[in-house]
């Protein structure tokens, strides 16, 4: 069994367990669930940069990142750097995350907020849109087309931005469709967790232009985004690269001027 196998298991299990103790109909009465959404594709179409910049705190490949930071400052600190939207990890046991990190960032900041999580049940799409999320993030390596579907369905019908994520051409054939806003190419495999700036460059063209395009992973420097710009990318994921820094708001703020 792999990492993101038992990564899911364990969710399945999570997942049960809050229907049990939070009623779909208590997310629905939340403060924020009314609240109008702001599109994260819009937000890439229209900027110079393309950078959504992560809040992580560990992770299974490098354990610790940066569990000191409080989730307000990162938050305020990426938008004063500029970045298009805010990637917030909400998985707790293997990233140290939680639902509480997306409703602190949306307190403090207007950017768009991408619920990071392993999604496999409407529930989550749900509880992102009462925390305060705009977007969410369905991985292909773990769902089936019917199930991409039905969640990307439902997400859009909450008004919240999708961002489907592949890693082979195989899980991006079976993606393509209308509920999907972006289309997002994690260049780290997430099975062995090596990384390669290869995945994106080869199924580029494989990505039809209606989805904007997504670089997830690996990216460390302003050269990496250039290049990918090459190829039709409009939008780049990034966090440890800031997250390992003191201060992921300054580090977010030299990257984007060295870029511009």
């Amino acid at each position: 069994m792999n990492i993101l196998d038992k990564i899911v298991a364990d969710k399945r299990k999570e997942v049960d367990l809050k229907k049990t103790m939070v009623p779909i109909s208590q997310l629905e009465n939340s403060l924020l669930f009314d609240r109008e959404t702001v599109s994260l594709a819009s937000s890439l179409s229209k900027s110079e940069t393309g950078i959504i910049a992560e809040h992580k705190r560990r992770s299974p490949s490098k354990s610790v990142i940066n569990q000191k930071l409080s989730i307000q400052d990162v938050a305020l600190g990426y938008e004063n750097a500029g970045v298009c939207g805010m990637s917030i990890l909400t998985d707790g046991k293997y990233f140290g995350g939680s639902l509480d990190d997306l409703i602190l960032a949306r307190a403090v900041v207007e950017l768009p907020l991408l619920r990071k999580e392993f999604i496999i049940d409407e529930y989550q799409i749900l509880e992102a849109k009462a925390h305060g999320a705009d977007v969410i993030l369905l991985i292909a390596a773990i769902l089936t087309k019917e199930e991409i579907r039905a969640l990307s369905q439902c997400a859009k019908s909450l008004g919240l931005d999708v961002l489907l994520e592949v890693h082979n051409e195989t899980e991006l054939q079976k993606s393509l469709m209308p509920s999907l806003d972006m289309l997002g190419v994690n260049n780290r495999n997430l099975k062995t967790f090596e990384l390669s700036l290869d995945t994106s460059k080869s199924l580029s063209e494989k990505i039809p232009d209606d989805f904007i395009k997504v670089s997830e992973s690996g990216i460390s420097n302003v050269e990496a985004i250039k290049e990918l710009k090459t190829y039709g990318y409009r939008g780049f994921l990034i966090g440890e690269n800031f997250m390992k820094t003191d201060d992921p708001g300054r580090s977010a703020t030299e990257f984007i001027t060295n870029l511009i």
